[in-house]
């Protein structure tokens, strides 16, 4: 069996993904790389094919969402370790530890620990000095939705090298058991983007897994790449998976408290702000959040509305 399988989704992003590619020690750890090209424009899963005969790429004709395209990576993983990465982030970014041992010192917290279901990096920026982006998550808050990242921000002088727990995992980059999966289940797919990866997390709490972040390994993360930082489509995500989170993972009554204040203030807020801020189509994009979660629409948000 190989030991690590390397799972990643592109979409309409095969710069980012080559980039990625090209820092993966094939040679120097068992791994495989599985690419879920989750209908790019172009057929960019036979493109990396050819360029890259080590990599089994994968062409789904239907864009599958995050989980979806992760949950199509793990049919077809083989590894004992699966490892879920953004193909916007590469490894080894001028770093003394090699890439193949970072590999080792996360399959080595994994294993650590027959409790520790998940292990996350540590995640920094790729510009400027790279900054961190990720050293753990502060815990939810059952009103807002909210949480911080630990360390967001900050030049990283070591303050944050020391493993510890964290309450969920950083989409970005995320190794997990292969048995902690098959007992958990895989990614929940009615999210489609943002907040699957919280979630995820709270249901491999509830089977009983601890999730740690190990400062050992670094990855270095562009993001938002696909989807831009300030869209239509992420702000619609944004909205209506908050209201979703709190439907699958908050119990009534708080969650009644949790609608009103996502709804009532959060939503009307940005509606008002947006309107003002003459960005119609933010505006449009967090009615239309709210409405298809009242609805119950779970589907991708479609192409003309984007």
């Amino acid at each position: 069996m190989v030991e690590l399988s390397i799972i990643t989704v592109n979409y309409n992003g095969l710069h980012d993904t080559c980039a990625l590619i090209e820092t993966i020690p094939f040679n120097e750890f068992s791994l495989e790389m599985i690419v879920v090209d989750n209908a790019s424009k172009e057929d960019e899963a036979a493109i990396i094919s050819k360029r890259y005969p080590q990599v089994k790429a994968i062409r789904s004709e239907k864009n599958l969402g995050f989980a979806g395209g992760n949950n199509l990576g793990i049919k077809a993983a083989q590894g004992k370790y699966l490892f879920f990465i953004n193909n916007d982030t590469v490894f080894n970014y001028n770093e003394p530890l090699s890439t193949a041992n970072a590999f080792q010192s996360i399959i080595d917290r994994l294993e650590s620990s027959k409790e520790i279901g998940m292990v996350c990096p540590k995640i920094r920026f790729a510009w400027d000095d790279n900054p961190i982006q990720f050293a753990g998550f502060t815990p939810l808050s059952r009103l807002t939705i909210r949480n911080h990242s630990i360390g967001f921000g900050e030049k990283d002088r070591g303050q944050h090298n020391t493993a510890h727990p964290t309450p969920y995992a950083h989409g970005a980059a995320m190794l997990v058991k292969r048995e902690a999966l098959e007992k958990v289940g895989m990614m929940p797919e009615c999210y489609f983007l943002y907040y699957e990866e919280l979630d995820w997390s709270m249901m491999f709490t509830r089977a009983g897994f601890t999730i740690f972040y190990e400062p050992a390994c670094t990855i270095y993360h562009k993001e938002s790449q696909s989807t831009g930082s300030c869209s239509p489509l992420k702000t619609y995500y944004l909205t209506r998976n908050r209201l979703l989170l709190s439907k699958r993972n908050i119990p009534m009554p708080q969650r009644l408290l949790t609608y009103s204040y996502l709804i009532g203030l959060v939503a009307l807020r940005d509606i008002c702000k947006y309107t003002i801020q003459q960005k119609r189509d933010l505006a449009k994009a967090v009615i239309r959040g709210v409405n298809d979660f009242l609805h119950n629409i779970q589907g991708p948000l479609p192409t003309n509305y984007i």
